[in-house]
Formats: structure tokens, C-alpha cells, sequence
């Protein structure tokens, strides 16, 4: 949490329970459409940020990878985080460094996150960035990747 936050930990939390097997099982169908395989090791680093209520660091899920307190080696948590990405399964937010779990139903968006300077928390969120790949196109750019963070207080924070 935030230095100036004063409210309870947990204002956002990550999946849990079904919820949390849910969201596991679409990722597995995805894998199985594109004839990628959720190994082990990816499934994992997926369900950690899945449960998080946060953004993640590598090594904050270097640390938290294995079930016995047991670290991963930092190459495997690595290349899970590139497959995830990969397949649109997390985002990574520059300005923190950390990743995030991508919203499993959207299909082909910009990533765009509401960052809590407060709690840290982030939202994803669907903007309209059409005026300007519109006016990218216009200049003759194949626009490739928008990523938006905007920073603030969540709701939460606000009313602590």
C-alpha cells in the first residue's frame, strides 16, 4: 500500500475459488485454439496473477512461485510472463515494472490501465483510441501496440 493509504488491505482483490478455475479454464481453451500449450510453469505464474490483488513484479512471483515457499528459477518466470503476453494473457505496465492478468475476454485491445497511486492497484480499462490510429494512419504509421497508464486514486482510496 501507499504511504497516504488508510484504509483496509483487500479493497481489491484477486480471484479466488471459482472464479479463480474459471479464468484458468478459459486461458486452457485459448491454448488448446491456438495449439499452445499452459505448461506447468505457465499456469502457475497465470494463477499467481490472477490472485493477486495487485500488480506483480517478476520477482515478486519469483518468490511466490512455488507451493512450498520454494523460488523459481528467475528464466522460467521470465519466459512465462513472455507466453503470457504473448497470448494476451497479462500486460505488462512500464511505469511499475509489475504485470498484471489481461482480461481473458477481450480479444485484440490496447491495454490501458488505471493505476491507484494510493493502494497500487490497477485497472484495466477499454479506451477509445480510434481519433488517434486514425490520425497514425493518416501520417503513414502501421500503429503495432497502444498501451495507456493513468494514474490517480481509485474509488476506494478516495473515500478513505
Amino acid at each position: 500500500m501507499g504511504a497516504e493509504c488508510h484504509h483496509e488491505d483487500g479493497i481489491h482483490p484477486g480471484l479466488r475459488g471459482h472464479a479463480l478455475r474459471r479464468a484458468l479454464g478459459l486461458a486452457e481453451s485459448k491454448c488448446a485454439e491456438t495449439q499452445e500449450r499452459l505448461t506447468p510453469p505457465r499456469r502457475r505464474v497465470l494463477e499467481l496473477l490472477l490472485e493477486s490483488h495487485g500488480p506483480l513484479k517478476a520477482y515478486d512471483l519469483i518468490a511466490a512461485f512455488g507451493a512450498a515457499g520454494e523460488p523459481a528459477k528467475p528464466p522460467t518466470v521470465y519466459r512465462a510472463l513472455e507466453f503470457l503476453e504473448r497470448l494476451g494473457f497479462a500486460h505488462r505496465i512500464e511505469s511499475l515494472n509489475a504485470y498484471v492478468p489481461c482480461r481473458l475476454d477481450a480479444e485484440g485491445h490496447s491495454a490501458a490501465f488505471l493505476i491507484c497511486d494510493c493502494c497500487g492497484a490497477a485497472e484495466e480499462f477499454e479506451p477509445d483510441f480510434a481519433p488517434q490510429l486514425a490520425a497514425a494512419q493518416a501520417a503513414g504509421y502501421a500503429v503495432r501496440a497502444v498501451t495507456l497508464e493513468a494514474r490517480g486514486r481509485c474509488p476506494a482510496c478516495r473515500e478513505a
